[in-house]
Protein backbone atom coordinates (compact mmCIF):
# COMPACT_ATOMS: atom_id res chain seq x y z
CA UNK A 1 0.00 0.00 0.00
CA UNK A 2 1.36 3.36 -0.96
CA UNK A 3 1.98 5.75 1.70
CA UNK A 4 -0.91 8.19 1.02
CA UNK A 5 -3.41 5.03 1.10
CA UNK A 6 -2.16 4.13 4.52
CA UNK A 7 -4.60 4.21 7.15
CA UNK A 8 -3.27 6.13 10.53
CA UNK A 9 -2.97 3.91 13.36
CA UNK A 10 -5.54 3.58 15.48
CA UNK A 11 -5.28 4.11 19.68
CA UNK A 12 -7.39 2.73 22.15
CA UNK A 13 -9.51 6.15 21.95
CA UNK A 14 -10.57 4.82 18.32
CA UNK A 15 -11.78 1.30 19.58
CA UNK A 16 -13.35 2.59 22.53
CA UNK A 17 -14.82 5.31 20.53
CA UNK A 18 -15.96 2.11 18.33
CA UNK A 19 -17.53 -0.01 20.95
CA UNK A 20 -20.00 2.58 22.09
CA UNK A 21 -21.30 3.04 18.63
CA UNK A 22 -21.62 -0.47 18.19
CA UNK A 23 -23.59 -0.86 20.84
CA UNK A 24 -25.45 2.09 20.96
CA UNK A 25 -26.99 1.51 17.29
CA UNK A 26 -30.86 0.97 17.35
CA UNK A 27 -31.24 -2.44 15.48
CA UNK A 28 -29.21 -5.14 13.54
CA UNK A 29 -28.68 -3.84 10.44
CA UNK A 30 -27.69 -0.31 11.51
CA UNK A 31 -25.21 -2.80 13.79
CA UNK A 32 -23.55 -4.14 10.53
CA UNK A 33 -23.67 -1.28 8.48
CA UNK A 34 -21.69 0.26 11.53
CA UNK A 35 -19.34 -2.12 11.23
CA UNK A 36 -18.32 -1.73 7.39
CA UNK A 37 -18.08 1.97 7.69
CA UNK A 38 -15.82 2.10 10.21
CA UNK A 39 -13.71 -0.34 8.55
CA UNK A 40 -13.75 1.84 5.57
CA UNK A 41 -12.09 4.71 7.88
CA UNK A 42 -9.75 2.21 10.07
CA UNK A 43 -8.14 0.55 7.50
CA UNK A 44 -8.80 3.16 4.61
CA UNK A 45 -9.49 0.45 2.28
CA UNK A 46 -11.48 0.45 -1.32
CA UNK A 47 -14.45 -1.51 -0.45
CA UNK A 48 -15.50 -3.33 2.63
CA UNK A 49 -18.42 -5.88 3.80
CA UNK A 50 -19.97 -8.36 6.42
CA UNK A 51 -21.19 -11.51 4.84
CA UNK A 52 -22.62 -13.58 7.79
CA UNK A 53 -23.60 -17.27 8.89
CA UNK A 54 -27.02 -18.09 9.41
CA UNK A 55 -28.91 -20.03 12.38
CA UNK A 56 -30.05 -22.34 9.73
CA UNK A 57 -26.49 -23.24 8.24
CA UNK A 58 -26.45 -20.93 5.31
CA UNK A 59 -24.50 -17.41 4.57
CA UNK A 60 -26.41 -14.05 3.89
CA UNK A 61 -25.17 -10.42 2.73
CA UNK A 62 -25.20 -8.65 5.94
CA UNK A 63 -23.50 -5.19 4.82
CA UNK A 64 -21.49 -3.78 2.50
CA UNK A 65 -19.70 -0.32 1.15
CA UNK A 66 -20.02 -1.14 -2.60
CA UNK A 67 -22.63 -2.81 -4.76
CA UNK A 68 -19.65 -4.75 -6.02
CA UNK A 69 -18.90 -6.89 -2.68
CA UNK A 70 -22.88 -7.91 -2.74
CA UNK A 71 -21.41 -9.55 -6.19
CA UNK A 72 -18.82 -10.79 -5.12
CA UNK A 73 -20.57 -12.28 -1.73
CA UNK A 74 -23.79 -13.97 -4.03
CA UNK A 75 -21.39 -15.47 -6.55
CA UNK A 76 -19.64 -17.59 -3.45
CA UNK A 77 -22.94 -18.26 -2.11
CA UNK A 78 -24.46 -19.86 -5.15
CA UNK A 79 -21.22 -20.82 -6.21
CA UNK A 80 -20.57 -22.87 -2.54
CA UNK A 81 -16.80 -21.71 -3.33
CA UNK A 82 -14.43 -18.70 -2.84
CA UNK A 83 -12.31 -16.69 -0.16
CA UNK A 84 -14.64 -15.50 2.20
CA UNK A 85 -16.64 -18.97 2.31
CA UNK A 86 -13.30 -20.89 3.32
CA UNK A 87 -12.55 -18.04 6.18
CA UNK A 88 -16.32 -18.58 7.48
CA UNK A 89 -15.95 -22.44 7.44
CA UNK A 90 -12.08 -22.65 8.52
CA UNK A 91 -11.68 -19.64 11.42
CA UNK A 92 -8.91 -18.64 9.62
CA UNK A 93 -8.15 -15.52 8.28
CA UNK A 94 -7.60 -15.51 4.10
CA UNK A 95 -5.46 -12.79 2.96
CA UNK A 96 -5.02 -12.53 -0.66
CA UNK A 97 -1.71 -10.23 -1.35
CA UNK A 98 -2.11 -9.91 -4.76
CA UNK A 99 -5.56 -11.03 -6.72
CA UNK A 100 -3.17 -11.64 -10.27
CA UNK A 101 -1.03 -14.19 -8.68
CA UNK A 102 -4.13 -16.39 -6.78
CA UNK A 103 -5.09 -19.43 -8.53
CA UNK A 104 -6.91 -21.21 -5.68
CA UNK A 105 -10.53 -19.80 -6.79
CA UNK A 106 -10.44 -19.41 -10.32
CA UNK A 107 -14.11 -17.64 -11.33
CA UNK A 108 -13.99 -15.65 -7.91
CA UNK A 109 -10.57 -14.28 -9.20
CA UNK A 110 -12.03 -13.37 -12.67
CA UNK A 111 -14.88 -11.59 -10.83
CA UNK A 112 -12.57 -9.59 -8.29
CA UNK A 113 -10.59 -8.85 -11.34
CA UNK A 114 -12.73 -7.22 -13.24
CA UNK A 115 -13.39 -4.92 -10.44
CA UNK A 116 -9.66 -4.01 -10.68
CA UNK A 117 -9.08 -5.14 -7.11
CA UNK A 118 -5.96 -6.42 -6.24
CA UNK A 119 -5.65 -7.20 -2.34
CA UNK A 120 -8.35 -8.70 -0.19
CA UNK A 121 -7.90 -9.53 3.80
CA UNK A 122 -11.17 -11.94 5.04
CA UNK A 123 -10.91 -12.03 9.06
CA UNK A 124 -13.45 -14.45 10.74
CA UNK A 125 -15.62 -12.65 13.31
CA UNK A 126 -16.24 -14.91 16.14
CA UNK A 127 -18.74 -15.49 19.29
CA UNK A 128 -17.09 -17.80 21.78
CA UNK A 129 -16.27 -20.57 19.54
CA UNK A 130 -18.52 -20.28 16.75
CA UNK A 131 -17.49 -18.51 13.71
CA UNK A 132 -20.93 -16.04 13.24
CA UNK A 133 -19.37 -13.97 9.82
CA UNK A 134 -16.67 -12.59 7.82
CA UNK A 135 -15.12 -9.13 8.07
CA UNK A 136 -13.72 -8.57 3.92
CA UNK A 137 -11.64 -5.63 3.49
CA UNK A 138 -10.81 -4.63 -0.57
CA UNK A 139 -8.11 -2.20 -2.33
CA UNK A 140 -6.91 -1.74 -5.78
CA UNK A 141 -3.09 -2.02 -4.77
CA UNK A 142 -1.08 -5.37 -4.27
CA UNK A 143 0.33 -6.17 -0.80
CA UNK A 144 -1.93 -3.44 0.36
CA UNK A 145 -2.60 -5.06 4.07
CA UNK A 146 0.73 -5.40 6.28
CA UNK A 147 0.70 -6.91 9.68
CA UNK A 148 -0.34 -4.32 11.76
CA UNK A 149 -3.47 -3.98 9.29
CA UNK A 150 -4.35 -7.06 10.05
CA UNK A 151 -4.25 -6.83 13.70
CA UNK A 152 -6.75 -4.08 13.67
CA UNK A 153 -8.89 -5.65 10.83
CA UNK A 154 -9.30 -8.28 13.78
CA UNK A 155 -9.19 -5.92 16.93
CA UNK A 156 -12.03 -4.35 14.60
CA UNK A 157 -13.63 -7.86 14.03
CA UNK A 158 -13.43 -8.98 17.85
CA UNK A 159 -15.37 -5.50 18.44
CA UNK A 160 -18.23 -6.08 16.07
CA UNK A 161 -18.38 -9.84 16.33
CA UNK A 162 -19.69 -8.84 20.03
CA UNK A 163 -22.02 -6.11 18.69
CA UNK A 164 -23.74 -8.25 16.30
CA UNK A 165 -24.17 -10.77 18.76
CA UNK A 166 -25.73 -8.85 20.64
CA UNK A 167 -28.11 -6.77 18.22
CA UNK A 168 -29.08 -10.60 17.27
CA UNK A 169 -29.48 -11.50 20.66
CA UNK A 170 -32.06 -8.62 21.36
CA UNK A 171 -33.53 -8.64 17.94
CA UNK A 172 -34.76 -12.52 18.58
CA UNK A 173 -36.18 -11.47 21.86
CA UNK A 174 -38.27 -8.35 20.46
CA UNK A 175 -39.45 -10.72 17.80
CA UNK A 176 -40.53 -13.13 20.62
CA UNK A 177 -42.04 -10.54 22.55
CA UNK A 178 -43.98 -9.30 19.64
CA UNK A 179 -44.85 -12.81 18.88
CA UNK A 180 -46.47 -13.13 22.10
CA UNK A 181 -48.30 -9.92 21.71
CA UNK A 182 -49.66 -10.81 18.41
CA UNK A 183 -50.98 -14.40 19.85
CA UNK A 184 -52.63 -12.73 23.02
CA UNK A 185 -54.54 -10.29 20.73
CA UNK A 186 -56.00 -13.02 18.27
CA UNK A 187 -56.72 -15.19 21.60
CA UNK A 188 -58.57 -12.60 22.33
CA UNK A 189 -60.44 -12.33 19.47
CA UNK A 190 -61.36 -16.30 19.85
CA UNK A 191 -62.16 -15.85 23.34
CA UNK A 192 -64.45 -12.75 22.68
CA UNK A 193 -65.98 -14.58 19.69
CA UNK A 194 -66.42 -17.90 20.77
CA UNK A 195 -66.97 -17.97 24.02
CA UNK A 196 -63.32 -19.44 24.70
CA UNK A 197 -61.49 -20.18 27.46
CA UNK A 198 -57.83 -19.25 27.02
CA UNK A 199 -56.61 -22.81 26.91
CA UNK A 200 -58.97 -23.37 24.20
CA UNK A 201 -58.42 -20.22 22.05
CA UNK A 202 -54.54 -20.90 22.28
CA UNK A 203 -55.13 -24.59 21.45
CA UNK A 204 -57.11 -23.36 18.49
CA UNK A 205 -54.61 -21.15 17.14
CA UNK A 206 -51.82 -23.75 17.57
CA UNK A 207 -53.88 -26.73 15.80
CA UNK A 208 -54.28 -24.21 13.08
CA UNK A 209 -50.74 -22.93 13.43
CA UNK A 210 -49.66 -27.20 12.59
CA UNK A 211 -52.70 -28.29 10.10
CA UNK A 212 -51.80 -25.94 7.61
CA UNK A 213 -47.69 -25.65 8.57
CA UNK A 214 -47.97 -21.81 9.38
CA UNK A 215 -45.74 -19.97 12.10
CA UNK A 216 -48.07 -19.53 15.14
CA UNK A 217 -47.19 -16.05 14.96
CA UNK A 218 -47.96 -15.67 11.31
CA UNK A 219 -51.85 -17.30 12.24
CA UNK A 220 -51.92 -14.70 14.51
CA UNK A 221 -51.32 -11.68 12.61
CA UNK A 222 -53.89 -13.03 10.19
CA UNK A 223 -56.52 -13.41 11.93
CA UNK A 224 -55.88 -10.15 13.71
CA UNK A 225 -55.91 -8.55 10.40
CA UNK A 226 -59.18 -10.04 9.14
CA UNK A 227 -60.44 -10.96 12.24
CA UNK A 228 -61.22 -14.30 10.74
CA UNK A 229 -59.69 -17.61 9.93
CA UNK A 230 -60.36 -19.45 6.38
CA UNK A 231 -63.62 -20.78 7.14
CA UNK A 232 -62.74 -24.16 6.87
CA UNK A 233 -60.61 -23.48 10.10
CA UNK A 234 -63.13 -21.52 12.09
CA UNK A 235 -64.64 -24.43 13.88
CA UNK A 236 -65.86 -25.27 17.31
CA UNK A 237 -62.90 -26.57 19.77
CA UNK A 238 -62.45 -30.24 19.99
CA UNK A 239 -63.58 -31.72 23.32
CA UNK A 240 -59.69 -32.02 24.42
CA UNK A 241 -58.72 -28.29 23.26
CA UNK A 242 -57.99 -27.75 26.97
CA UNK A 243 -55.40 -30.44 27.26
Amino acid sequence: MTSSDSAAPLDADAFAKLAVELHGTDGFDETVEAVVQFALQAENCTYAGVALATAAGGVEVGAVTDPLVEALYTAQITDDDGPMLTALRSGATVYIADVDAEDRWPRWRAQVAEGKIRSVLHVPMRSGPQVIGVLSLYTLHPDAFTRDDEAVAHILARHASVAVATARHEETLARAVDARKLVGQAMGILMERFGLSDDQAFALLRRYSQDTNTKLRDVAQELIDTRRLPPARVIEPRADASA
